[in-house]
């Protein structure tokens, strides 16, 4: 097989940054907020739910100042009878954003909700509320349930593009309404700076939203709240936090392409001059924390960390794997033993013990890396591999053990319904693993859809890993390395669950919402 690196795909944008011809944005809404401004708080950056279940949810919002955070919620958007909640202080220490959850709502009904931002020192005076809504989930199983997923935002150089409408994409996903979007990780590329134009292959030029934390690698606090931020300036973005809740995971660009805990950056990389991994990881997960409505990770939550389950009702649980915090150097993955693998030991017992405990009929791993695609680290040359698989079709090595470990409990305890979904390769995917094309055969059969980018570079498909017998039934792709926006490739995909069948029912899209390929998979079958 092949370990040809993917070129450029996971690389940063290198070059001097034409600064003289950024867009220039709105006053304010670029920078953190400015205490001498005079009237009333305002939330400029929108707002977002998150986590949502079938009696809660998680409501953020940013404030251009100090502020009270107080959300309204009503069955209808004339807001009678509202019901109020005392959400947190908003100040620098989490650079003025916030959440509040709201607790005893009614199952499976569609929340009106507004944000409005209070004068800490006068709490009459209160900015123009901030609207949205959400559908909780549903007890009844008739509902059905039905949800979007990709991921990789702003990657590559390719960012907010005012020529083509900025993040088009959302307001294609915003049309089907789901019940919630899987944002399978790389919401920001920190390692990436955005530059005011790049070339494109027909000769035109590529215009980008500038801010002055984009213009660098993100290394600082400061500039990792930046790129969260930057994203945020896209009124197609901003409309559609305001309607869909999110379930959000991380992965590496985060913090840094193909990083790992412990990792020390070269002295060569000369754009970072914070070498520790660690440090830069810290401070990318607080901001990270501070700008996405996640329950395990708010202010005051006890368990810190971004792996979690999230019950959908009677059909579907979503496990929320974290395949970043926890993972084992980047190597060339081909050791006899591996008991930290990809997942760390915690966290595969976490998800095995939730898996025994689902009652779910369709139980979605939400995995921010593929199982059996090959996905090298060749960022500094080094013969690495930065996902599980590394190309070799024999029995299981390296961070492959653990994956078969995890697939021989699913099979030994009898669980069924489990789908995998990811991201992070930039081309979109359906995968079967078969034991009888697998090196290891301990296992039953399942599927793995690959969908993303929203808005990056895309890139060709990369070699397939045999050890559990992946066949690549359909794939998306362009031949040429980084392919910008303007040129297609931009995916997401959409898992319809019939309420009165229990059919999952799963279908890949391109940024227009066109249908490339649909797969229905029958509940309590194997090996479909």
């Amino acid at each position: 097989m092949s370990h040809r690196p993917f070129p450029g795909r996971r690389s940063v944008l290198r070059g001097s940054l034409a600064a003289s011809a950024a867009l220039t944005l709105p006053a304010g809404l670029g920078a953190a907020p400015a205490f001498a401004l005079s009237g009333r708080p305002e939330a400029r950056w929108g707002v977002q739910t998150g986590d949502v279940g079938a009696d809660s949810g998680l409501v953020w919002v940013r404030s251009d100042r100090p502020a009270r955070m107080i959300v309204e919620t009503a069955a209808t958007e004339s807001f009678r009878n509202p019901r109020r909640w005392q959400g947190p202080l908003l100040g620098a220490g989490t650079d003025f954003a916030g959440t509040t959850r709201l607790h005893g709502l009614p199952a499976g009904e569609r929340i009106h909700y507004r944000v409005l931002l209070a004068d800490p020192d006068d709490p009459r005076r209160t900015g123009e509320p901030v609207t949205g809504t959400f559908r909780t989930v549903s007890r009844r199983r008739r509902d059905g349930v039905r949800f979007l997923w990709s991921g990789d935002l702003a990657g590559q150089g390719w960012g907010i593009n005012p020529d083509r409408g900025g993040y088009r994409i959302y307001d294609a996903m915003a049309k089907l309404d789901p019940d919630f979007f899987l944002c399978s990780g790389d919401n920001i590329y920190a390692d990436g700076p955005i530059s005011a134009t790049q070339a494109l292959p027909d000769g035109s030029t590529w215009r980008n939203v500038t801010t002055e934390e984009k213009a660098k690698v993100a290394e600082t606090l400061a500039e990792y709240r930046g790129n969260f931020r930057y994203n945020l300036l896209d009124a197609n973005l901003r409309r559609f936090n305001a309607q869909v809740p999110s379930i959000v995971q991380w992965d590496d660009h985060e913090v840094r392409n193909n990083w790992y805990p412990g990792e020390v950056i070269a002295s060569t990389d000369t754009r970072y001059t914070e070498k520790s991994i660690d440090v830069l990881a810290a401070r990318a997960r607080r901001a990270f924390s501070e700008y996405f409505p996640i329950s395990t990770l708010r202010p005051g939550a006890r368990e810190g960390r971004v792996h979690r389950v999230l019950r959908q009702g009677p059909l579907l649980d979503v496990f929320v794997l974290d395949m970043r915090t926890y993972r084992d150097a980047n190597s060339p993955d081909d050791q006899t033993a591996d008991p930290q693998g990809i997942l760390g030991r915690e966290q595969l017992e976490w998800l095995k013990r939730e898996l025994c405990r689902s009652r779910a009929v369709w139980k979605v791993i939400a995995a921010d890396m593929p199982l059996g695609l090959v996905v090298p680290d060749s960022m500094e040359g080094r013969p690495n591999f930065e996902a599980v698989a590394q190309g070799d079709p024999g029995a299981p090595l390296g961070r492959e053990l653990q994956i078969a470990e995890l697939l021989r409990f699913i099979k030994h305890r009898r669980i069924t319904g489990t789908v995998w979904l990811t991201a992070d390769v930039h081309h979109t995917s359906a995968q079967h693993y078969q034991p009888s094309r697998a090196a290891f055969t301990d296992f039953e059969p399942f599927w793995e859809f690959v969908s993303g980018p929203l808005n990056a570079g895309a890139f060709p498909a990369g070699a397939l890993d045999g050890t559990f017998g992946p066949e690549r039934v359909f794939v998306k792709a362009p031949t040429a390395s980084n392919v910008s926006p303007a040129g297609g490739y931009q995916f997401f995909g959409e898992v319809d669950i019939d309420g009165g069948s229990g059919e999952l029912t799963v279908r890949l899209r391109e940024q227009d919402g066109t249908v490339l390929f649909t797969r229905t998979l029958q509940p309590g079958r194997v090996g479909q």
